[in-house]
Formats: structure tokens, sequence, C-alpha cells
């Protein structure tokens, strides 16, 4: 739904609205060093932007200090990708690169991606409170809400930093304790659900 991606058959580009925009650059100290799905519309200003079909944010590296992502909600049926491979990647950028990761996306709490890189990885979750979130469509303020309730997800280690910024706009939920050494013993119950 977003960033130059195409679902199924449509072609616009879903953007990430200002205020959210200007939020995450808040959280980031004011620069967002890479957006791996932009688009020729977006307002995200990232320092680096992968955008398709030039390049594609999957395959490229995410080795950035500061990165946000606003993925593409559908599948990409020509690379074969869903909303899990751009999770996957945000949890293995904080992972690997010790990555400030951002990401605003579909509220799916029930689904194995969610259970797998955003449960057991990110560290905390603003459900935002636009519930019917108005994307900027090829940059304009003109586009429908969103027919789910979405979330920006946070991967870091500036947990009270993202909370005082985005309780503005959404429940803020801090699940660092979903993470480490307290699943342990309940680990293995917790993977039959996944």
């Amino acid at each position: 739904m977003s960033a130059g991606r195409s679902i199924n058959t449509l072609s616009q580009s879903w953007g990430t609205p200002h205020k959210y925009v200007d939020a995450v650059k808040r959280v980031f100290g004011g620069i967002i060093e890479l957006d791996p799905c932009s688009n020729e519309y977006s307002i995200v200003n990232a320092q680096t932007e992968y955008c398709l079909p030039k390049q594609d944010g999957l395959k490229e590296t995410w080795d950035y200090p500061t990165i946000y992502v606003n993925p593409p909600y559908g599948i990409d049926k020509e690379r074969k990708t869903t909303i899990k491979s751009w999770l996957a990647k945000c949890a293995h950028a904080y992972e690997e690169y010790n990555s400030e990761v951002l990401a605003l996306v579909p509220v799916a709490a029930n689904t194995t991606h969610w259970k797998k890189y955003v449960f057991t990885k990110a560290k905390s979750i603003c459900f935002l409170y636009d519930t019917r979130l108005r994307f900027l469509v090829n940059g304009q303020d003109t586009g429908k809400g969103a027919p789910m309730a979405c979330a920006m997800i946070y991967w870091g280690n500036h947990q009270s930093k993202f909370y005082e910024i985005f309780i503005e706009y959404g429940a803020v939920v801090d699940i660092s304790n979903l993470i480490g050494e307290k699943i342990g013993a309940d680990r293995k119950r917790y993977e039959l659900f996944i």
C-alpha cells in the first residue's frame, strides 16, 4: 500500500501523513537515514531512499542508524513478498546493525509475522488513535481512510523517547518484557502458536 510497490493491480503510492513523518523524525533526532520503500511522491526525505523498480529495499542493505518503513500492505506477486518480509527485515536491522527502526503497519496481532517479528523482537507499539488513517495518495492528502487500524512499531533502545512522542498519537505499549530471558521456559509453548 505504499512506497512504489504495486498491490496486485493498483498503481498508487500510499505515503505517510505529515504528522507521522514529523513524529518519526523527532524520535530519530531529526534525521531519517533510510527509507527502504520510498516512492517519487514521498515526503519522508530520508538521506537514503530505495525506490522500485531501480532498487528493491528488501535486497539492499539496511545498515543505517535510523530507518523508517511504510511497507506495501499487500502481496507483491512479482517479487513474492508480503508485509512479513518487511517486518523480518526490520527485526534483522535492529538485531544485526543495532538500527533504530520504526514501521507503520496494519494491526494484525493474530498473524504469524506479528508473533515472530513484532512481539518477540520489537520494543514498543503505538496503536494509533487514527482508526482509519488517511494515507497520502500519490503525494496528495485526498485519500480515503485505511480499511484497517494501523500501528507504529519500534525496534530500538530508546523506548522512553518513543513513548514521549507517540503517546500523543495513540496507546503506546512497552513490549520489551516479551523479549529475552523472561520468555525462557515458556518459549516452546509460545512457538507452538506461531
